[in-house]
């Protein structure tokens, strides 16, 4: 399997994982795409939403778009661009037709923004993906600087270091059980933590 060069080791795995799926159909592949990004695509969508029911509906809809045109996904980019790519547009989509934001002239009446997005420039991120990029890091930062200093660090290691459980549970000395409980807890005090936040996310 020949796999682009310029990619970093993350969006190689991923683009491993991305051909696994279409060459194989293998459905752990999409699985273990889904619970690599599921999170932060939430904290992305729910930053751009304020509310958790249309976040929810909303990470579930960019997945749904993404591995229904996978076909069209290129090694050109990381397989994460791609997809916050798609949730973006398609979070934007959503609120203009809600009536939540008023876009003007930044948007043809006639054009759907929720399409796959199917020229994305390699290696770097346009000004808008940028903007995204920044929010989802520092949203990221912002809220797990709230969580008691065990969980944070198991989130840093994950998400940030970009650390396996394998990694995580050898440098913490625990059992792999321990540390993938542990860390479903401290997503779910992330979630809380955004839920019961009295700030616009």
């Amino acid at each position: 399997m020949e796999i682009a060069e310029h990619l970093t080791e993350k969006a190689r795995r991923d683009y491993t994982l991305v051909r696994l799926a279409l060459d194989d159909g293998d459905q752990q592949a999409y699985a273990e795409l889904l619970n690599k990004y599921r999170d932060s695509l939430y904290f992305m969508m729910l930053k751009m939403t304020s509310n958790p029911t249309d976040a929810e509906d909303l990470t579930i809809e960019a997945f749904g778009k993404a591995f229904k045109n996978l076909k069209q996904y290129s090694p050109d980019f990381a397989f994460s661009t791609w997809l916050f790519k798609i949730a973006a547009n398609n979070c934007i989509d959503f609120l203009r037709k809600s009536k939540r934001i008023q876009f003007a002239d930044n948007f043809d009446d006639d054009s759907d923004s929720s399409d796959v997005p199917a020229n994305i420039p390699a290696r770097t991120l346009d000004p808008e993906e940028r903007i995204i990029e920044k929010q989802k890091i520092q949203l990221m930062h912002d809220v797990v600087e709230k969580l008691k200093p065990h969980y944070r660090h198991l989130i840093e290691l994950q998400y940030f270091k970009e650390w396996s459980y394998d990694e995580i549970a050898t440098e913490l000395n625990l059992p792999l059980g321990t540390v993938k409980a542990q860390l479903f807890r401290a997503r779910e005090f992330l979630y809380q933590i955004l839920r019961n936040s009295q700030e616009k996310i």
